[in-house]
């Protein structure tokens, strides 16, 4: 480790030149004074409530402790990490074929912008699309 470190070069910072250190170059960086620091606006936020993993994690427990067919949530959790794996996998293959990427490419691009045209250049779309998201929101939570 030691041999190494000796062989590395310093730091930009330090060199002018490859040869003199350059103790001005940190000054020139430009440290806030006392009185611009006393300025700035702080931000402190505190969580409240249970953090997403807490909850997360207790209503799996929930589903656990209330299932009655643990063996099908064993399976159903094997398909899914299957599933997911295959997934991926045809993924990859896709990627390695040689003009489908590129078209998927062109059909990425062409989606993104008719969804920026559609949704999110005037004020009206935009709002119809904050609702559609709180729809779905709330149908999901079952508001």
């Amino acid at each position: 480790m030691a041999s190494i470190l000796a062989r590395l070069p310093p730091p930009p910072l330090m060199v002018v030149n490859g040869r003199q250190p350059v103790f001005g170059a940190l000054q020139k960086l430009g440290m806030p004074t006392i009185k611009e620091r006393q300025d700035r606006v702080r931000v402190i936020a505190k969580a409240t409530g249970e953090s997403s993993e807490s909850s997360i994690v207790k209503s799996v427990q929930n589903v656990w402790d209330n299932s009655e067919d643990r063996l099908a949530l064993i399976g159903l959790g094997f398909a899914g990490v299957v599933a997911f794996w295959a997934s991926i996998n045809l993924v990859t293959a896709i990627d390695k074929l040689p003009i489908i990427p590129g078209v998927l490419e062109l059909v990425g691009l062409l989606f993104s912008s008719w969804f920026t045209y559609r949704y999110l250049l005037f004020k009206p779309d935009r709002q119809e699309l904050s609702q559609a998201i709180s729809k779905s929101i709330s149908d999901i939570l079952g508001q």
